[in-house]
């Protein structure tokens, strides 16, 4: 943790009666609670997250954190053995539109480490110590923090999975120096760079050789309980824009690939319809899972952006458990709960071209990638180009509501981005021509990932709360829609 993360609030997430129900979560090892908080053992000087299968520790010796950050600015390091780092992240995010909820999402898409924080306050509109403050509050860590244990994470699954070699493994994760790579992997595992790769689990070590970056980077995008992936790859694969995107395969074991334009470069990234599950000891009936997926990059520093969008993208990061619960009480949406648990929200891997297929459909979003999209090098099978960026079609198409929306985009009076206010960007939505409600309640449901929206022609009660887009993407996946919504 950074002199400035350090000066403002305690890190430490405790009291005693929120303190003893996540004891109690500790020790029936529910993996529901892993990634809403962690626990660190002062004995140890280990973190573990709620799931751990080890012995639980006596709860005089145990402490409890928000953030991965968190338990590591406080000197403890990650368990080895339920590696508390590779969980979904919180699900919290999804739901908070306040400044702490548009801050992590920035973080987790790599802002800090392009932008600094300075970079990260100007996004949000607020001043660098008023974001500083806020978020040590809350998390009991700063966005420098926050930072730092992210790029740990996928320095380990770098380390772990592919061959790179170590040095450049330390910029892709986005450290500035070596010396600060190696002083981190230190600090945050316990082992040097090399020893965490030595240590990297058997079928790591059997795939590292594949792992060049000619072949792709190979990843588990990990989900907490149950996941609908048919439903989410049927929606992908009728939205397909050809060029960009393509679903292939026989049902259960498809493929959607993509194009992908990052930071530092461009990415293809394959993601499999086939879940794996990774059952933790005491919560069979709460397995966690994840998605098969490999990304192939320009850049290797824009591997943190690209597993990012993708998980907003599938919706990893959504509490289930909560949602079904909420939507499993209601008469109307309950059988439907019963028959896909699980089923998520997708949201958009580029939120900005999502916008552009949603006003002109699908025929013209092709028709716009070939006249106008970025040839790809190597065109890989079916996948051809880029989406072409909003700036270029602001140029191309000044005309019409497709000239008005891209302007927005691009001079910034519409922001999509993963810090955008979801009101704010609402409000200048229905400024523009060509887009309807509707089309509104789409954008604000997939590019902005708010999960509480009801599109026009939708009475849906209250109770539906804050679970609003899970609710209807029950009822369109049943084939139930009693309004129009795109999608």
């Amino acid at each position: 943790m950074s002199d400035e993360d350090t000066r403002y609030g305690d890190t430490t997430y405790e009291d005693t009666t929120y303190g003893d129900t996540r004891y109690e979560a500790v020790r029936s090892r529910d993996a529901r609670f892993d990634g809403a908080f962690f626990f660190a053992v002062e004995t140890t000087g280990i973190y573990c997250r709620p799931s751990c299968p080890a012995l639980t520790p006596k709860r005089h010796n145990v402490r409890f954190f928000r953030t991965a950050a968190a338990a590591q600015g406080s000197g403890f390091r990650a368990c080895r053995r339920c590696r508390p780092d590779s969980v979904p992240g919180s699900a919290e995010w999804d739901v908070r539109a306040d400044v702490v909820g548009r801050a992590v999402r920035l973080i987790g898409d790599g802002v800090v480490d392009r932008e600094g924080v300075t970079g990260l306050a100007a996004r949000l509109g607020y001043s660098p110590r008023q974001v500083q403050r806020q978020l040590t509050a809350e998390l009991g860590a700063g966005p420098v923090a926050l930072a730092r244990a992210q790029r740990a994470h996928t320095a380990r699954t770098l380390l772990q999975t592919t061959a790179l070699p170590v040095t450049e493994i330390a910029f892709a994760a986005g450290f500035a120096s070596v010396r600060q790579f190696n002083d981190t992997i230190r600090a945050v595992y316990a082992r040097t760079p090399t020893g965490l790769r030595a240590a990297a689990p058997a079928a790591g070590r059997a795939a590292r050789p594949a792992a060049t970056p000619s072949a792709g980077i190979p990843l588990r995008l990990a989900h907490r309980g149950p996941y609908q992936a048919a439903a989410v790859f049927d929606l992908l694969a009728r939205e397909a824009v050809p060029g960009v995107e393509e679903v292939g395969g026989p049902p259960g074991a498809r493929t959607y690939r993509r194009t992908l334009r990052l930071p530092h470069g461009s990415a293809v990234a394959a993601v499999e319809e086939k879940t794996g599950t990774a059952p933790v000891r005491g919560t069979a009936a709460h397995p966690g899972g994840w998605l098969d997926a490999r990304l192939h990059l320009t850049d290797p520093r824009d591997l943190t952006t690209a597993v990012q969008r993708l998980r907003r993208l599938f919706d990893l990061d959504a509490d289930p458990y909560a949602v079904d619960e909420r939507l499993g009480a209601d008469p109307v949406l309950a059988p439907l709960v019963a028959a896909r648990p699980g089923l998520r929200s997708p949201g958009a891997a580029d939120p900005e071209e999502l916008a552009v297929r949603v006003l002109v459909g699908p025929r013209a979003a092709g028709e716009l990638v070939l006249r106008y999209g970025k040839a790809l090098d190597a065109p890989c099978g079916g996948l051809t180009h880029l989406f072409p960026e909003a700036a270029v079609l602001a140029v191309a198409e000044p005309a019409g509501p497709l000239g008005a929306l891209t302007a927005a985009l691009a001079d910034g009076t519409l922001r999509l981005d993963p810090g955008a206010d979801r009101d704010r960007a609402d409000a200048a939505l229905r400024d523009l021509p060509g887009l309807d409600a509707h089309a509104v309640a789409a954008l604000r449901t997939r590019a902005l990932g708010d999960p509480d929206v009801a599109p026009p022609g939708l009475d849906a009660p209250g109770n539906w709360r804050p679970w609003r887009s899970y609710a209807v993407r029950h009822l369109l996946t049943a084939g139930k829609p009693a309004y129009r919504l795109h999608g």
